[in-house]
């Protein structure tokens, strides 16, 4: 995906959610499904999920796990594979929308979409068995928050406006996007910001991976 992202405001924005911005970004891939235990075992050789099911998303794995992942990942295939950018989350997730939800605003809706505390039976489920949004990307809602390679910052104040990783800020906590499946539907909320120590694990905390192009 490639273009202008402009943050749209939802209609009761967050303070960590602000100033509104404009950030224009470069070519890249993202991950059509959140990366699985089956592909995190392929490549990592480990299974630490606590949640077990070959076609459930990983989860219990921390910023430092998936960058050792993603560093796997690009030796083992041998193309560049990382974390995607809080900017390209964004910008994936919306899929050109403006809305609260890349679906509009009704969260009745949400059920269609995502995983989530009103649906999950309290556990994650299989990636793509909702409906995917408009750039064909499943589970950008839900089932498990993904990590972002951003730092944290309590608001937009002086961000990157190229799609660059925010590298400066309270970098023991890292940015993670999306909801997961005890999530409330504000939280799933496309300008939605959660935060999480680097080295935390914990069974709502997953990964999408991207690659540049």
């Amino acid at each position: 995906v490639t273009g202008v992202q402009t943050c749209a405001l939802p209609i009761s924005p967050f303070a960590d959610e602000q100033p509104q911005h404009s950030v224009y970004l470069r070519s890249f891939a993202l991950g059509k499904f959140e990366v699985t235990q089956e592909q995190w075992y392929a490549v990592m050789g480990t299974m630490p999920s606590n949640f077990k099911g070959r076609m459930l998303p990983v989860e219990q794995v921390s910023w430092d796990d998936a960058q050792t992942f993603v560093q796997k990942l690009s030796a083992k295939t041998g193309k560049t594979y990382r974390l995607p950018t809080e900017a390209e989350w964004e910008y994936a997730a919306r899929a050109e929308s403006q809305t609260n939800y890349f679906f509009g605003d009704d969260q009745s809706q949400l059920g269609r979409y995502a995983w989530f505390g009103s649906n999950s039976r309290n556990s994650t489920q299989p990636v793509g068995e909702k409906l995917p949004n408009a750039f064909g990307l499943y589970d950008m809602l839900g089932n498990v928050w993904e990590w972002t390679e951003d730092c944290w910052n309590a608001n937009y104040n002086g961000a990157p406006n190229d799609g660059s990783a925010w590298t400066r800020g309270d970098c023991s906590r890292r940015v993670v996007r999306g909801g997961s499946w005890d999530s409330h539907p504000r939280d799933l909320r496309a300008t939605y910001r959660g935060r999480n120590a680097a080295a935390n694990r914990n069974n709502i905390l997953g990964i999408r991976v991207a690659r540049t192009n």
